[in-house]
């Protein structure tokens, strides 16, 4: 069995932070992006954008980018959703959730956009 690595995640270093599982892998590709799309929609969960300040990522609700997108499966659709909400809001993290409206919770959620971070 392989060591486990320390991330030093540490409050007082914001760019230290991580936000979910994929945050600790290198940042994904658009084709990766895609990808975790793609399986949102096959799931049947309803997409989300959401975004906020990356001082404010941890102790505070994101704000939602419009409403979540009811029933939406063009995954081209949704990646445009993503990408206006980053181009309106240069310096915020943007998240893709997944809501799985059986279960009333979140599916999936990863930060797709990534702000730059004060320190």
């Amino acid at each position: 069995m392989s060591e486990v690595h320390d991330y030093q995640s540490r409050l007082s270093d914001p760019a230290s932070r991580k936000f979910e599982t994929f945050s600790y892998l290198p940042a994904m590709e658009q084709a990766q992006i895609r990808k975790q799309v793609e399986y949102i929609v096959s799931k049947g969960w309803n997409p989300a954008v959401e975004h906020t300040e990356p001082e404010n990522a941890f102790d505070h609700y994101w704000y939602m980018w419009k409403l979540p997108m009811f029933g939406e499966t063009d995954v081209d659709h949704i990646l445009a959703e993503a990408a206006a909400c980053h181009k309106a809001n240069p310096g915020h993290h943007v998240r893709l959730v997944g809501y799985d409206n059986f279960k009333q919770s979140q599916g999936a959620a990863m930060v797709i956009f990534r702000g730059s971070v004060k320190a």
